[in-house]
């Protein structure tokens, strides 16, 4: 068929996190480390609406999602270059929980809340 295999979609979503998460000062490792959070994913979802070919570079655009739950949320889009532009093959959506000591958790942890401030909420 010559097209990438609808898994790799995910993995794609996670490169867009990573890359996110580096951009923005948003260390999912520091935040285990420093306060013992694990961030697990408990949603992905994806919307396949053109394929992806084998020999063709995705790009991917990942745009965080704004919250007050205790919630990373990120919204992503694949695209593919084509001479007309850039062209939509794929939406998608996943969300991730805080997890200490095996328990949910039902509020930001601090570091979290602080990244937020610095990004999402500066003035001027």
């Amino acid at each position: 068929m010559g097209i990438v295999w609808h898994g790799n979609y995910l993995k794609f979503f996670e490169d867009g996190r990573d890359a996110f998460g580096k951009e923005f000062d948003l260390d999912f490792v520091e935040l285990y480390s420093s306060q013992g959070y694990l961030t697990p994913l408990v949603t992905a979802n994806c919307d396949y609406k053109r394929p992806l070919r084998l020999q063709e570079k995705a790009i991917v655009e990942t745009t965080f999602v704004p919250t007050e739950a205790a919630k990373i949320i990120f919204d992503y889009k694949i695209y593919r270059d084509t001479p007309q532009g850039r062209e939509l093959l794929t939406t998608g959506k996943t969300i991730q929980v805080f997890l200490k000591d095996g328990e949910l958790s039902i509020t930001n942890p601090d570091c979290y809340q602080q990244w937020k401030e610095k990004w999402l909420y500066k003035k001027g």
